[in-house]
């Protein structure tokens, strides 16, 4: 994906008041929210080497002032939570989630919701995958295996303490 240089007359306007602060400090950084849009692609011939590419130009660009930053900082760190988050199962079936996503979620509870349902059906949607794109089975064994992941699916849907009431 490249970048245009060029950004729509909107994008333009929120980013005016900007360029003197950012030029003055060497360094410095903003937050944003932006769209972009797809405004042309390559697409090279058969059998040459060069890559497919998309140019994008961002459309939409609103910069938070230092009261909002907080809020739009924690929602970047929501989205990245949501797309990075990993976990292992244990001997019992309950997820554990990997210490770097842990380390993400900051102690919220939502977020540590949100990361565990993420892991565990990133988990079953490849376990999925392997029963489909394996060896053909038996009517037998794909009730084996749709049951195996009806069970994990329900593990992960459960809390631990929803699991250890079932018991």
């Amino acid at each position: 994906m490249k970048f245009d240089a060029k950004v729509s007359a909107s994008a333009q306007e929120a980013l005016e008041p900007h360029v003197r602060p950012v030029y003055d400090q060497p360094g410095a950084r903003r937050l944003f929210l932006g769209e972009f849009a797809h405004i042309e692609r390559t697409e090279p011939a058969p059998g040459t080497e060069k890559e497919a590419s998309v140019k994008v130009r961002i459309t939409h660009l609103e910069l938070p002032t230092k009261e909002q930053e907080d809020a739009v900082r924690e929602a970047l760190r929501f989205l990245h939570l949501q797309r990075t988050a990993h976990g292992t199962f244990d001997d019992d079936g309950q997820l554990e989630l990997s210490d770097s996503t842990l380390r993400l979620t900051g102690g919220m509870l939502a977020f540590i919701e949100t990361a565990r349902l993420r892991a565990g059906l990133e988990h079953w949607r490849e376990y999925a995958r392997r029963i489909l794109h394996g060896p053909d089975l038996t009517v037998t064994e794909v009730r084996h295996e749709m049951q195996a992941l009806a069970d994990g699916l329900t593990a992960v849907l459960n809390t631990a303490r929803d699991h250890d009431s079932d018991a």
